[in-house]
């Protein structure tokens, strides 16, 4: 109704679309099992069920970016045209991460709360852990490629100190990391 006068207008019903998909790993070609996929754009997101299918109903037809990750493996990010009627198909391979891990040691005992900074070629850190009670360090999710490993202890620190003719003086010192 308009100024009390009925008024006609005509609506274009479309069908409804949708995007169904399975995720696999690129090595194997196995499904992986509770991989977030997020259907950007229109803000959809769902878990891939135990073989690796994700499905989502009821989209708007047009281009959205379909972001997928799952532990272990590296995020993928995939422009998706969904079509107007019916169920648009894709399928998106993840690929594992790179892993490096290992232990610092000295005089064959491992050492623990040591600092370990991963550099990439171009000298931009990549990330920085500290050792275990058994020495040892990880990092994972990465690209192949160059790198370098650098172990490093506490920075040096001096004090003040005053000692007295007779007796014991106790003097403790505790180290840390610049910034801790």
């Amino acid at each position: 109704m308009v100024g009390g006068e009925p008024v006609s207008h005509d609506i274009l019903l479309s069908g409804t679309s949708g995007l169904l998909g399975t995720v696999t790993s690129a090595d194997h070609k196995e499904p992986v099992v509770g991989a977030m996929v997020v259907a950007a754009d229109v803000l959809a997101a769902g878990l891939t069920d135990t073989d690796g299918t994700f499905t989502f109903a009821e989209l708007v037809p047009g281009p959205l970016t379909l972001a997928v990750t799952a532990a272990g493996f590296r995020p993928v990010a995939l422009p998706v045209e969904v079509t107007a009627q019916g169920v648009t198909r894709n399928e998106v391979a993840l690929s594992s991460g790179s892993q490096v891990q290992g232990a610092v040691t000295a005089v064959g005992r491992p050492l623990n709360d040591v600092r370990v900074t991963l550099v990439d070629a171009a000298g931009n850190v990549v990330a920085t852990t500290t050792t275990g009670e058994d020495g040892g360090y990880a990092f994972t999710d990465l690209d192949g490629g160059e790198y370098m490993l650098m172990a490093t202890g506490y920075p040096p620190k001096a004090t003040h100190l005053t000692v007295h003719g007779s007796g014991v003086d106790g003097h403790d010192i505790e180290l840390s990391h610049v910034g801790e």
